[in-house]
């Protein structure tokens, strides 16, 4: 064998280790890894979102049965406004203040919806009516979808942050300056629950 062969086969040799060694060490499975999370980050907000954009319909319905219920309703709207407003992107995933705020404001929004839901059963004419009873139920589901993002976010997040923060592969979240991600925390007792709506239609 020639010696610019050997040298050819050696330079061979020496780049399949070091690829070897840079997957060993997390270089593609860190960046793998944040963008699932980031993903399912995406699903949870387009969940909220789902719900924020049912509150104007089933406020209109519930304005018309139920009058004297205008402050819960102006609750609800302000909370709906609230929660609209503060955006968290995808890059703001590592930020534990932004993300407290976040889930602050989604809570706040559930929080009114569930007053408005129980203030709503004092009239029965309400609940007779086809429409409140179609938003009530996509609202039930609604609340279903986001307890589901938030679980599948929160498992990709915490794949995440085993990858970065475990041997080898925080080697490679180091030299990418990867942080570890923060989690969906439910900011009332059983707010990751779905509201029960059961005998209430």
């Amino acid at each position: 064998m020639s010696l610019s062969a050997l040298a050819r086969k050696s330079r061979n040799v020496l780049a399949l280790a070091a690829a070897l060694s840079l997957a060993a060490c997390g270089f593609n499975s860190v960046p793998t890894k944040q963008e699932a999370a980031k993903a399912k980050w995406a699903d949870v907000q387009a969940a909220f979102q789902e719900r924020a954009n049912l509150v104007p319909n089933l406020a209109a319905v519930a304005k018309g049965a139920a009058t004297q219920e205008k402050e819960i309703l102006t609750g609800v709207v302000e909370a709906r406004a609230k929660a609209t407003s503060i955006q968290l992107t995808a890059n703001d995933l590592n930020d534990p203040a932004k993300m407290q705020q976040f889930q602050a404001a989604q809570g706040q929004l559930g929080q009114s919806l569930s007053r408005l839901l129980v203030s709503v059963e004092q009239y029965p004419d309400l609940k007779s009516i086809v429409n409140y009873q179609m938003l009530q139920t996509q609202l039930e589901g609604q609340e279903n979808r986001i307890r589901i993002s938030v679980r599948d976010y929160n498992a990709a997040v915490q794949d995440y942050n085993t990858e970065v923060r475990t041997f080898p592969t925080m080697i490679g979240a180091k030299l990418r300056g990867a942080d570890p991600l923060v989690p969906y925390q439910a900011t009332t007792p059983g707010a990751e629950n779905a509201p029960s709506l059961e005998g209430k239609i």
